[in-house]
């Protein structure tokens, strides 16, 4: 199924899709040394972003967080692509000067799909590619998360 949406920054990418419902913080939620989501209280805690297609509605919090962002492209540990309901210009700028494809404007159906599905993003070409559709992601199990301390048991 391909998806329109609307280019922030430039590229494309393909990889296994990370999905969250809650806006991500990259100034607190996710180590910029290690790529992993860092906030207990968050729904991707203990779940690494390196080299996902990072599926979040936006972003929230402090203005470091494109830095935050750059230095994860710096270390290797950034997503493949990033998609947001509404992107903002906290994760925008960081997308921009690190080379990450962004877009949005798509719908909030995006973040019923599961974690692990391959996703391509063409940002050039303003499209999102994922097998087969909405309605079959809808229809999949619920996704299941551990914590960080249950992964290391």
């Amino acid at each position: 199924m391909q998806i329109k949406c609307h280019r922030v920054a430039s590229g494309c990418a393909s990889g296994l899709a990370l999905v969250t419902k809650e806006p991500i913080s990259f100034l607190g939620n996710v180590n910029p040394e290690t790529g992993v989501v860092v906030d207990p209280d968050h729904e991707l805690y203990g779940k690494c972003i390196s080299g996902k297609i990072l599926i979040f509605p936006g972003s929230k919090g402090s203005t470091v967080g494109s830095y935050v962002i750059y230095q994860l492209k710096k270390r290797g540990l950034a997503p493949a692509a990033m998609i947001n309901i509404r992107s903002e210009p906290i994760v925008a700028v960081g997308a921009i000067i690190s080379g990450i494809p962004l877009v949005d404007r798509v719908t909030d159906d995006v973040l019923v799909l599961k974690d692990g599905v391959l996703v391509t993003v063409d940002a050039d070409s303003e499209l999102v590619q994922i097998p087969g559709d909405l309605t079959e992601q809808r229809n999949m199990p619920p996704k299941t998360y551990r914590s960080a301390q249950e992964v290391r048991q």
